[in-house]
């Protein structure tokens, strides 16, 4: 995986001058980013308070003594509560990566947030006082939302914070693993290579460079400035692993471990230790009549709502494509539903309408080597008006329609092609068809197009063997910067 080159003459390296290593410590700028992550979403946050305080000011004409006020208890007030929720950092790689696990801390924090709120526009003798509270809360909510994200997408950005990363381990999941990480560079990890006994493969082909053996890794650790270990599956035993987390505690280097069954932990919660010993628990799944009723509830409210608002958007795309090419506006094809029924999906056309019969054409240039999935990057067929819909993924719309007919669900498992369907003959891939297929889910959230048919199998499956309701929200916010990334999308 090559990482982004650092040049200290970049404006973007020269704004990020962060502390320099100091031998012997291991406090490379890379193992201090959860320190800089810190200060950077406290900055966001003062800078959200700010802007929020002066843009009530504005609406509200207050004068400039209270208007200062009021933008002082904003900033005051929002730190403060950042602090109390804990909404910064503790340098963790999903917080690193995005701000989504802090969404709920943040909801809760506005709304307490505009108590004091309240209070300050009644002392500063504000018109309409609870009105002006509401705004300043709404607006630095709003703002604090967009300026963590913009900091977080420039902290990606900065060479010097990427953690150079050794995995111990080899293999199947060690490949994945290295595939994974460079495929999502917002984890900031660069991975340079292995360090195993003895290297397994199981096509004979070894993508990552070996570094040492175990008891080498040491020397790796110092030679190569590593900041960060993922143990992945080795042939090791316990104990050699075990040396191997000492070795990188003692020079401060982040461990992470790939846990056994890991295709089965989505949704897996920590218990408390039972004499000593550390337990994952894996809960049945609630696939109960009332829970499957409440995610219905909230397909029909939310794709309606949906269809509502968007409709003006629909029909300038629906009219765009008649104008761009020839042929309907909208795509219907037969896919395979809950419970293995098919039923007729909507979608705007993306292609020309022939491309069905030109796909025999170029057979020769899928990029999915699964012998399932057919898949080409910058495919010939595709229109102009398509490559843009594809590249937003508006063009999946029109199954907001599938979704209030109840074909469909807002998050499930990725609705398959019935010659798709049928390749998925595991006893367990059945389960993927528990849930209604959803328009977003984990497939598109981890990779879209760039997913083998069997990863994406086992991304439904982990879906559904652990869904919850609260799962959900958490999947259609974490599909937003996935579309506005045009990751994986072709």
């Amino acid at each position: 995986m090559d990482g982004l080159a650092y040049d200290p003459t970049s404006p973007v390296q020269r704004m990020s001058q962060l502390e320099p290593a100091r031998p012997g410590t291991g406090l490379s700028p890379a193992r201090t980013r959860s320190a800089f992550l810190r200060r950077l979403l406290l900055g966001a946050d003062l800078a959200s308070g700010a802007v929020a305080g002066l843009v009530t000011a504005v609406a509200f004409s207050l004068p400039i003594g209270s208007a200062l006020l009021l933008t002082l208890a904003v900033m005051t007030g929002v730190v403060v509560l950042g602090f109390v929720f804990g909404l910064y950092s503790d340098g963790g790689l999903g917080g690193w990566a995005s701000g989504l696990s802090d969404a709920p801390r943040m909801l809760v924090a506005a709304l307490l947030l505009s108590w004091p709120m309240l209070g300050a526009t009644t002392l500063l003798s504000v018109d309409h006082a609870a009105l002006a509270a509401l705004v300043v809360t709404g607006a630095t909510a709003g703002f604090q939302g967009i300026s963590r994200a913009l900091g977080r997408g420039w902290a990606h950005r900065v060479a010097p914070l990427r953690q150079r990363t050794v995995i111990v381990g080899s293999g199947l999941v060690a490949d994945r693993l290295a595939e994974r990480l460079s495929r999502h560079r917002e984890f900031g990890l660069e991975t340079i290579g292995l360090v195993d006994d003895e290297v397994h493969t199981l096509d004979g082909t070894q993508r990552l460079r070996k570094l040492g053996s175990l008891a080498d890794l040491h020397t790796v650790l110092d030679e190569h400035d590593v900041d960060r270990v993922i143990i992945a599956f080795s042939r090791a035993t316990h104990n050699e692993l075990l040396s191997c987390v000492r070795v990188c505690r003692d020079r401060r280097v982040a461990v992470d471990v790939v846990p056994r069954l890991f295709e089965l932990l989505d949704g897996a919660r920590a218990l408390n230790q039972v004499g000593g010993l550390p337990l994952l628990s894996i809960g049945a799944p609630p696939l109960t009549a009332l829970s499957r009723g409440a995610k219905r509830a909230v397909d029909v409210v939310g794709s309606g709502v949906a269809l509502l608002l968007l409709s003006p958007i629909l029909m300038a795309i629906a009219i765009a494509i008649k104008i761009d090419s020839r042929g309907p506006a909208f795509f219907r094809q037969r896919r395979a539903g809950r419970g293995a029924r098919e039923f007729e999906l909507v979608k705007f056309r993306s292609m020309h309408q022939d491309a069905e019969e030109r796909k025999a054409q170029f057979a020769e240039s899928n990029d999915i080597d699964d012998g399932v999935m057919f898949k080409i990057h910058g495919d010939p067929r595709i229109t102009r008006v398509g490559r843009i819909l594809r590249r937003l993924s508006l063009d999946e719309l029109p199954q907001l329609y599938n979704v209030l007919r109840g074909d469909m669900s807002l998050v499930g498992p990725r609705p398959l092609i019935p010659s798709e369907s049928q390749h998925a003959a595991q006893t367990w891939h059945a389960r993927r068809l528990d849930l209604r297929p959803g328009m977003t889910g984990l497939w598109q959230v981890s990779g879209r197009s760039d997913l083998s048919f069997q990863e994406m199998v086992r991304f439904d499956y982990q879906y559904v063997a652990g869904w919850s309701l609260a799962r959900d929200p958490e999947i259609l916010l974490a599909t937003v910067p996935v579309v506005l990334s045009g990751r994986g999308a072709y």
